[in-house]
């Protein structure tokens, strides 16, 4: 199949390859569907809302409806291929099966992995599910809940624990000598004041002198030490750190000058993976300075699909992506805590937690994403 060209004179109808169905991938597939043939390549059975991971471990009867969504009504003329993609090169994508998707455009949109519960570790929507509700189980009968990783994964699961269990005692570790830094001075104080509050043990400027005895997410009592001279004794743990880039199908030599040791891309202003005009980059694989969030990664899709409409006219890509000046977050703890920072044209502001939990914590934007996948 042809590729696209700067003049458009290439073929009447482009095909967009897109590698992965999570929040860009998604938003990006669906915003290009009216303007090309869109394939989306993923290996999930249904877009897994990992926002809301941490409100379905506790409780788990909630992630039903509002932390999965089957792909069958994402698209109207697009279509969806339950397959891993293998390997891509500038001409299309090499699925695992071992069948070819020629196409003019591919979206690099595969995201990153990271450790359970904080994002699932199975394709199927029922293991998803079942492993949510015997994680449960064990976290229901644990007294003491061990979290390693102070960072907003952390934070968050010591919120959504002690609003459904406040009498257990939890207590987060990092070596990390003070909360979410590079955040306002204001926002790392009222995180404290809400932690100390809910009765969150935190302890910064320490870590596990080695790794707990037991698996993550089961029940066994252990006690461990901590590098500055202390203990920690828990039931269960959970490893709350730990991203990893899943681009493992990026081997093709067109794409080493491009690849950093970290096995993410460099991207243009306008997102294409350097050295290539029609092969795009989104979200955790990309090499751009700024947190890994799901919102950035939705922004970068809107910067796509602007851009290969463009092309698909016979145009330049013209829009152009840069990070905030300032990171924004929104952290809740628990469906009515949390706290914020967001940029103002003074600067940036901190949320209190009556704000946070209208925008995100009551329902963690899950009606947002019934909308996208027409099951609202």
């Amino acid at each position: 199949m042809s590729r696209a060209t700067s003049d458009g004179q290439a073929g009447s109808r482009r095909t967009v390859a897109v590698i992965g169905g999570g929040y860009g991938g998604a938003a990006v597939a669906k915003a290009l569907d009216d303007e090309a043939d869109v394939i989306l390549i993923e290996p999930k059975d249904a877009f897994v809302h990992a926002a809301g991971s941490l409100r379905a471990l506790v409780q788990p009867d909630w992630a039903g409806d509002n932390m999965f969504f089957p792909y069958d009504r994402l698209l109207r003329r697009g279509k969806v291929i339950r397959e891993r993609a293998a390997s891509v090169d500038v001409a299309g994508v090499t699925l695992a099966s071992g069948a070819r998707v020629d196409a003019d455009y591919v979206v690099l949109a595969s995201g990153s992995g990271y450790p359970f519960p904080a994002k699932t570790d199975t394709d199927v929507t029922s293991e998803a599910l079942e492993r949510l509700h015997a994680t449960h189980d064990e976290l229901s009968r644990a007294e003491r809940v061990l979290l390693v990783g102070a960072g907003p994964v952390g934070l968050e699961l010591s919120g959504e624990i002690k609003a459904v269990w406040p009498e257990k005692q939890v207590t987060v570790i990092d070596p990390a000598e003070q909360l979410m830094p590079g955040f306002l001075p204001e926002v790392r104080e009222e995180l404290h004041r809400q932690l100390d509050a809910l009765e969150v043990d935190v302890r910064l400027g320490t870590a596990l002198a080695e790794e707990p005895p037991s698996e993550p997410g089961r029940t066994k009592t252990f006690t461990v030490a901590t590098t500055t001279g202390g203990s920690v004794t828990a039931d269960l743990w959970f490893r709350c750190y730990g991203v990893r880039v899943n681009g493992g199908y990026l081997g093709d030599e067109a794409f080493a000058a491009a690849r950093t040791p970290q096995g993410q891309v460099e991207v243009t202003e306008t997102l294409n993976v350097i050295g290539h005009d029609h092969i795009y980059a989104l979200g955790d694989l990309t090499a751009i300075a700024e947190a890994k969030m799901a919102g950035y990664a939705m922004k970068h899709a809107e910067v796509i699909a602007e851009n290969i409409t463009a092309q698909l006219r016979g145009e330049g890509p013209t829009a152009a992506y840069a990070p905030a000046p300032t990171p924004s977050v929104l952290l809740p703890l628990g469906p009515d805590g949390g706290v914020g920072q967001v940029p103002t044209p003074d600067g940036p502001t901190v949320l209190p937690a009556q704000a946070v939990s209208e925008y995100k914590g009551k329902d963690l934007f899950a009606g947002r994403f019934a909308e996208l996948f027409g099951t609202a």
